[in-house]
Order: C-alpha cells, then structure tokens, then sequence
C-alpha cells in the first residue's frame, strides 16, 4: 500500500516540477495555481510550484528508502 502513495508523491511532484520549468499554460490557469499566480506573479508561481515539486520528489525517495529499512 505504501509504494502506491509513493508513486503518487512521485508523479505529482514530478508534474509540479515539469509543469514549472516549461511553464506550462495548462497548469498554472487552472483555479488554485491561479490564485498562487496571481499572489506571486507568473515567475514566483513557478518557483513555488518547483520547489513544492522538489519536496514531494524529495519525500517519495526519502519513504522509498525508509521503508526498505
């Protein structure tokens, strides 16, 4: 069960992070990226999506390893 929470945290940190480096249209006019877009500008919402995607990354390997132990 574990690893499939795991892979979630993966895929959306990984959506977040993509999503912020090509700065995709589709993610940041949805409803609540644009209330981030519209707090921080279009470049601070895109590094806040990138660092939200980075920590999710981060805790997907993180639990993937301290499970295993």
């Amino acid at each position: 069960m574990h690893y499939i929470v795991q892979a979630i945290f993966l895929l959306t940190g990984l959506t977040a992070l993509s999503a912020s480096i090509f700065n995709q249209d589709w993610f940041f006019t949805t409803d609540n990226a644009r209330w981030v877009v519209n707090r921080f500008g279009r470049n601070g919402a895109r590094w806040v999506y990138g660092a939200i995607g980075g920590i999710f990354i981060f805790a997907a390997i993180y639990f993937y390893h301290k499970v295993r132990m």
